[in-house]
């Protein structure tokens, strides 16, 4: 796995300084980005480097990473067409535990964070709970969908899960007893993506239909569908505080291929856009304000590019570029300095907390570890080779 280290700060007013490492192990392959710099009207600088890294460990999977989430601050459980789920230690490059039981893709996880337990979503159909302090059989089966599951997420309380799926329903499940206890379905409400608002009843939900929608759990209504979009809406996540969600889209050179910012209070209206990508943007979450000195938003894209926004501006901070990787599906904050990314051909890290961090050669499933801490920081001891650039004019 290739380990990038990406550290983001506003040095003077108006100016922001980057500073980019590589820590490279084992020689094996070259992994280039290009370098350009340019300052915005709005007095940032965003910058791409020159850079190539070379490390390689055992591959977690056997075939495409679809999905990535944080299960604590040191573990991830990444899914893909391999039909196997894997718990990962992403600081040390181990995988610690494999769980299969799926018959085909698994296409989301879902973990109750900082516990053991986690759920899988998968193309045959089922959503599985397992646990990483018991066997590696499923502790929980849901079956209830006719066709390939594509939302999953948790209640706030763990006490209830909901599940989407391209057969235009939406299932509410009680985790205790694995009952379905609420289904409703909406005419060409291809689910896309799910997230439940913390510390309230309401799911947000994203569709091929390009719609967000958000549900009430009370009896699994909607309690309101925000305006439609130009294109297929593909991710969604809500803040921590529940006042806002960002949603994603699909597209194709630079048409569409954008993030929205949506105010979840009284008015639910379009706050800010955020547009750079020139290919559908899969993945989209809000960086925890450790991460940033001030409200930033993350976006990851089929262009091989990772971008850090300021969220209030839409001013695009920080762009990593991973030319040749492949689409990047998967984004999930790892912890308080940490960015997982997951993409097709490798498992990279990036992270500005100069963690060492495992790496696969191009033509394997892969991860990627980034982090965006907003001040510099020179930890080489733990790095075998770094590469930094500065832009401080």
């Amino acid at each position: 796995m290739l380990l990038l280290r990406c550290h983001l700060k506003r040095a003077l007013p108006q100016k922001v300084s980057c500073r980019f490492c590589a820590v490279m192990g084992k020689l094996q392959s070259k992994f280039k980005h290009s370098t350009y710099k340019y300052s915005r009207p709005d007095g940032f600088i965003e910058e791409k480097i020159q850079t190539k890294a070379f490390q390689e460990y055992s591959p977690a999977h056997v075939d495409t990473v679809s999905v990535v989430a944080a299960l604590n601050s040191d573990l991830c459980v990444s899914g893909g067409k391999d039909k196997t789920a894997v718990a990962y230690n992403w600081r040390t490059g181990n995988v610690v535990k494999r769980f299969k039981g799926h018959e085909r893709e698994i296409t989301k996880i879902a973990c109750i964070y900082k516990s053991s337990q986690f759920f899988s979503a998968s193309r045959d159909k089922m959503v599985m709970m397992w646990d990483l302090q018991s066997s590696s059989q499923p502790r929980q089966q849901f079956s209830g969908h006719t066709m390939v599951v594509t939302g999953l997420t948790v209640s706030p309380d763990s006490s209830q899960l909901c599940t989407g799926s391209r057969d235009n329903t939406l299932l509410l499940w009680d985790v205790g007893t694995g009952q379905c206890a609420e289904r409703a379905s909406v005419s060409r409400n291809l689910v896309t993506h799910l997230c439940w608002v913390p510390r309230e009843h309401y799911i947000l939900q994203t569709s091929e239909d390009k719609t967000i929608r958000l549900w009430d759990s009370r009896g699994l209504q909607v309690a309101h569908t925000f305006p439609t979009q130009q294109h297929i809406q593909t991710y969604c996540e809500v803040s921590e505080d529940g006042h806002k969600c960002v949603s994603c889209s699909s597209g194709f050179e630079g048409e569409g291929c954008e993030a929205t910012l949506w105010d979840l209070r009284q008015t639910r209206s379009r706050i800010c856009e955020y547009r750079g990508h020139f290919q559908t943007v899969a993945s989209c979450i809000f960086l925890p304000r450790a991460l940033a000195s001030m409200p930033a938003i993350a976006t990851s894209s089929h262009d091989c590019k990772v971008k850090i926004w300021n969220q209030d501006t839409g001013a695009c901070l920080f762009t990593l570029s991973l030319d040749g990787s492949g689409p990047l599906t998967s984004l999930a904050v790892a912890d308080s300095v940490s960015l997982l990314c997951a993409r097709i051909l490798e498992w990279v890290a990036t992270s500005p907390g100069d963690l060492p961090d495992p790496g696969i050669k191009p033509g394997s499933s892969a991860l990627q570890a980034g982090s965006f801490p907003t001040e510099l920081q020179d930890r080489s001891s733990i790095s075998k080779i770094q590469i930094p650039i500065h832009s401080e004019t």
